[in-house]
């Protein structure tokens, strides 16, 4: 027998396998999140959603024609969307948010549960219900654990992406996890929305295995299909339950649309889901054949928390293999280093026992670096050496806690440190980060206690104007007079008193959990808040990688 006939009949084998073990369990769609079909003539009512499971069958074995395996399933188990729920900060983050303000813990689990367990909070709003996290959580970790638990720590899975619609997209009324899910033909049969048309017999084909039937639907290509989980504005809660004011917490969208990335018409899937070169099949059971693929890799920035869970894998329920969690963290390590940002050292000059250079950071992202979650924060190490090797000033070590060497803000939680237009002492440190501010402007890492920002230096995307920027991705701060902080990045001098220097040596420096973010978790007398602290300062020296690296000799004094 060829290769190719082996290929085949594995592949009928597949499918067969596929079609009766994929026979759903009897149920009701508010229990378990998949129901046995009434044996009536009223249309059936198909469950809202589908496990993974029922997906990952046919698209899995997906391999280029250079031999990449860019599998949709494999891909996808590995990333932070499929482990949103999982997640151990969102875990400690939304206890300290219940812990806070106790009066409103349902309300507030259930927004975070629209991002983080969509689907079992969809199902939670069908029943009239409210989203919830911990319980599904927990029912994973014990024998009670039921099918819409399995939804629930299915994360951001296949059918919550594909089948949202069209309707209020790039609207305000999308956002903070508000889409909509595409409502079922009239024969109860429900959508899968896919970028491409596919034949009938192929329709056929998977609504008999998964219960959902194609769709293409060209919005599912846009960045404002992102947008709905990526754009949050947070209502800040006061001592009576009372909302005080909102954040715009998290504008990746808003970013991009004032960069020269939205005017190129590059979104978000062409960094965070990029083609692979086909001719290669869609499906492996009776999948045809494209010219390229998205990846469902979705690589983004979060190293750092997909190793921790790697490490912690059986405490946290972890599903992903080793090896696939892994190969996520290299290819956003690879994503990192390679498209990020770059460092670069200029203007050397010794006169008079002080060194002076500036460094030129760029942005290559479309949107600010950091975005998103603002836990994150990138910074500048610079040591200056001697001909010996000998440090003649450093700025901006890291420490073996995952802390920055004089940053005020990881020395006390009531302060912050400045951008800088200068350098001159190795107790300051330019650091590009967002610090949350009360109502009274004291730092926080509250959320739901923030209703401004005290600081916003994060870098800017390529034809971002901080001018005519709107105020919810406004620059906050020094750096908004800083001239030398603009469109794709900054130019920070530096002028030192510093004699006999040789080399000079930059790490620009990126950590999703800054060292303030985990620490506040301390006085939290929960289990999440415990867990993750304690999984932190395990890994303190493992927090934060490098996105560029740049090294200059200096020349003759003058």
């Amino acid at each position: 027998m060829t290769q190719r006939a082996r290929s085949i009949l594995a592949a009928a084998s597949a499918w067969l396998c596929v079609v009766l073990l994929a026979t759903p369990h009897a149920g009701t769609a508010q229990s378990t999140g998949r129901t046995e079909p009434p044996r009536s003539k009223t249309p059936a009512r198909i469950p809202m959603f589908a496990p993974s499971s029922d997906c990952v069958a046919c698209h899995n074995n997906l391999i280029t024609p250079g031999g990449e395996d860019v599998s949709i399933g494999t891909s996808w188990r590995g990333t932070m969307m499929a482990n949103s729920a999982r997640d151990p900060y969102v875990r400690a983050s939304v206890r300290r948010e219940m812990i806070d303000h106790a009066a409103r813990a349902d309300d507030i689990e259930d927004e975070c549960a629209a991002c983080h367990l969509p689907a079992a909070q969809r199902i939670a709003h069908a029943a009239g219900e409210k989203g919830r996290l911990f319980v599904h959580l927990a029912n994973n970790a014990t024998a009670k654990r039921t099918a819409l638990d399995a939804l629930a720590v299915d994360g951001v899975s296949c059918t919550v992406c594909h089948q949202i619609a069209a309707d209020r997209l790039g609207t305000l009324e999308s956002f903070n996890g508000k889409f909509v899910v595409a409502p079922p033909h009239p024969d109860g049969r429900r959508r899968a929305f896919g970028p491409v048309d596919v034949d009938a017999g192929r329709r056929r084909l998977m609504h008999s295995v998964t219960r959902f039937e194609q769709e293409q639907a060209a919005h599912i290509r846009e960045s404002e299909v992102c947008a709905t989980c990526h754009t949050l504005i947070t209502e800040a809660i006061g001592p009576d339950g009372g909302v005080i004011g909102s954040l715009p917490e998290q504008m990746n969208y808003q970013e991009w649309r004032h960069s020269s990335y939205f005017e190129e018409q590059r979104g978000c899937q062409s960094c965070h889901m990029p083609e692979a070169p086909g001719p290669l099949r869609i499906a492996s059971v009776l999948g045809n054949y494209r010219e390229r693929l998205s990846r469902h890799s979705f690589v983004g920035g979060n190293a750092f928390m997909l190793r921790l869970m790697n490490r912690y894998r059986a405490e946290l329920g972890v599903e992903a293999t080793s090896a696939e969690l892994e190969a996520t963290a290299l290819a956003t390590i690879r994503q990192v280093e390679n498209a990020t940002a770059t460092v670069a050292i200029e203007r050397i000059a010794v006169a008079d026992g002080t060194l002076a250079f500036a460094l030129q950071v760029t942005n290559l992202t479309g949107h600010k670096f950091p975005t998103g979650f603002p836990s994150r924060r990138a910074w500048l190490h610079v040591t200056v050496r001697d001909r010996q090797g000998r440090a003649l000033f450093e700025s901006g070590r890291v420490t073996e806690t995952g802390s920055i060497a004089g940053n005020d803000n990881d020395a006390a939680a009531d302060a912050f440190e400045p951008h800088y237009d200068e350098i001159t002492r190795s107790d300051q440190a330019q650091i590009y980060e967002s610090i949350l501010g009360t109502p009274a402007a004291t730092p926080t890492t509250g959320l739901l206690q923030a209703t401004q920002y005290l600081k916003d230096n994060r870098l800017l995307p390529r034809g971002f104007d901080k001018r005519t920027a709107a105020p919810e991705i406004a620059v906050f701060g020094a750096a908004a007079d800083d001239e030398d902080f603009a469109a794709g990045g900054d130019r920070t001098a530096y002028r030192l008193a510093v004699t006999a220097a040789e080399t000079i040596d930059v790490e620009l420096r990126y950590q999703p959990v800054g060292y303030r973010w985990a620490q506040n978790l301390a006085p939290y007398d929960a289990p999440e808040p415990r867990h993750f602290l304690g999984y932190y300062n395990a890994l303190g020296p493992f927090t934060s990688l490098v996105v560029a690296r740049a090294s200059r000799t200096v020349g003759p004094s003058r």
